[in-house]
């Protein structure tokens, strides 16, 4: 905190509070916290999932993590460390409780507060992410509504092909030829590194170009091959037949009634992506050498940091739950007839 600006965990209190508070006002508090509510739940089982995991199905973590050679005072030391005293139900309800407080413990291999690792590498993975997602759009949108549009012409078997080797092409693969042509030819950007927010937005920004292009280009040609989909399907409604009857063109058609309702299957998708990209990039991570979570996780289950990985899984998990809870809200956006049902 300087200059008496606000934290950023104020700040999200804040507007996570306000969005409550808009969502309550819209769509009721009965639907909100019934939605909620599930979400806890999810949240809940996934923790339990996670302790039983990481904690008790492998033994003794603190064993795991010294490895074979330890000493049984270090393994002591370690398990006491850790919390590893009681039985499982009490570890259980105490890490739970740390969990709900923000305390994720420290770190065996770096010696430091998890959540604040983890936050340092948030810095890079939730921006990497949120980058290719909304590139992914940028690209997916109007090739899915030109294929659409042009359905069984050359246009529309063409893009069809793109999005095809899109989809085929693994992203790592990708990566290594943005590097060569970007980097190594033209050197227009590095081929790796992170200089950190702190050197200035430019340079860190520039820093994520690449490794997002990546990211996005096989998630853009699953959004247009899906988009291209719902929008077939939504041309075959009645709806729209009638529009085509009083006059309107099949793109008039398209763009005024068939796109918005095609969003939901794309919705979805979008929502099942995010998530991937903020740890899924773990590749992208490595090969262009940067500091986020997904190559967190990757040092830490080589490291055998169980702390570190347990950590952020759940985060991971948070993270879904968030983003489900998000694309519940659009969904009632973008399809007026499920604002009745409140689904």
């Amino acid at each position: 905190r300087a200059g008496g600006a606000l934290p950023w965990g104020w700040i999200s209190l804040i507007a996570g509070a306000a969005l409550l508070a808009f969502v309550a006002w819209r769509f009721g508090a009965a639907w909100l916290l019934k939605k909620l509510g599930g979400h806890a739940l999810t949240l809940l089982a996934a923790t339990i999932v996670i302790f039983l995991l990481l904690q008790v199905v492998p033994g003794d973590p603190a064993s795991y993590m010294m490895g074979l050679n330890a000493s049984p005072e270090s393994i002591a030391a370690l398990r006491q460390q850790m919390g590893l005293e009681g039985s499982g139900l009490e570890r259980y309800f105490a890490w739970l409780g740390d969990l709900l407080t923000g305390q994720f413990g420290t770190s065996y291999t770096y010696q430091v507060p998890v959540g604040g690792l983890i936050a340092e590498r948030l810095a890079v993975s939730a921006p990497l992410a949120l980058m290719a997602t909304v590139l992914s759009l940028i690209v997916a949108l109007p090739i899915g509504v030109t294929a659409a549009s042009r359905r069984g012409t050359a246009v529309d078997t063409g893009l069809i092909g793109v999005t095809q080797v899109g989809v085929a092409l693994p992203n790592f693969w990708i990566a290594m030829l943005l590097i060569l042509l970007f980097s190594v030819n033209l050197g227009w950007f590095s081929a790796g590194g992170f200089p950190g927010w702190s050197a200035g937005f430019w340079p860190a920004f520039k820093a994520l170009i690449l490794p997002a292009v990546a990211l996005a280009a096989p998630q853009a040609a699953i959004l247009a091959r899906v988009l291209r989909t719902a929008l077939l399907d939504t041309m075959n409604e009645d709806y729209v037949r009638t529009a085509r009857a009083k006059g309107l063109s099949v793109n008039q058609a398209l763009w005024r009634h068939a796109l918005r309702n095609a969003w939901i299957p794309v919705l979805t998708i979008l929502g099942l992506q995010f998530p991937f990209l903020l740890a899924g990039g773990i590749i992208i991570e490595n090969v262009f050498s940067l500091p986020g979570l997904g190559r967190l996780v990757f040092q830490a289950i080589t490291q055998r940091d169980l702390i570190v990985v347990q950590s952020v899984v759940v985060v991971l998990v948070f993270a879904v739950v968030l983003v489900s809870f998000l694309i519940d809200l659009a969904y009632l956006f973008a399809d007026p007839r499920l604002r009745g049902r409140r689904a």
